[in-house]
């Protein structure tokens, strides 16, 4: 019973591996490892749809639209830096078309995630990844009038690309499942218990007794 006093706002989030103050902390450094690891493996197919579904998942929704922005950063650097994409005017106007999906896929996630009942079900994820991924990749296809590319919306590179994201949501939410039950810092039985004790305070008796006078 404690354990559900945690946080008023705790109920409000599917995931919860560490303690909410350092949830920001966890998730940034969650998703910008995922990112730079995606980046070498996938490439341009980096699975931004999961990525938001996680942040939505676990932190309000400006903390969850940094950490993917942080995220996108870490991709693009990769790409420019280390993959070598070409530095031109579609190539970067791309870039920022992927990092303002990848915020709207974030912000769709979340949305869903609060309308939906509270539980912690594969169910729930799968419906915020649907509404994740159709929006990022409206988003995209919104671009390809002024930046071509029709040719990426083919079905089968969009669903190939869905079920990327599909498992890589799912090894994210198992990671944060493993770190919740691992509780690495030890952190979870004090927050606990101070969210069911509250903070102390000591009232002093008074130096001398008053006058009776």
């Amino acid at each position: 019973m404690a354990a559900d006093m945690l946080s008023p706002h705790a109920h409000h989030f599917r995931l919860h591996p560490v303690a909410p103050r350092l949830a920001p902390m966890f998730g940034f450094a969650l998703l910008t490892l995922s990112s730079a690891l995606a980046s070498f493996a996938l490439a341009c197919a980096t699975p931004f749809a999961a990525f938001a579904v996680i942040a939505a998942a676990m932190l309000p929704l400006r903390p969850a639209l940094l950490v993917v922005a942080g995220a996108w950063l870490v991709n693009q650097s990769i790409g420019f830096g280390a993959l070598h994409y070409p530095v031109e005017g579609s190539t970067i106007a791309w870039g920022v078309v992927i990092g303002a999906a990848a915020l709207l896929a974030t912000a769709a996630a979340s949305a869903i995630l609060h309308m939906l009942p509270q539980e912690r079900t594969p169910l729930m994820f799968a419906i915020a990844l649907v509404a994740a991924y159709g929006t990022y990749e409206l988003a995209l296809f919104a671009a390809t009038p002024f930046l071509g590319g029709e040719a990426a919306f083919a079905a089968a590179i969009v669903t190939r690309i869905g079920l990327t994201s599909a498992v890589w949501l799912a090894a994210l939410a198992a990671i944060c499942e493993i770190v919740r039950l691992l509780d690495p810092l030890g952190l979870r039985d004090r927050n606990s218990v101070m969210a069911v004790t509250g903070p102390t305070c000591v009232v002093r008796p008074p130096s001398r007794p008053p006058r009776q006078d």
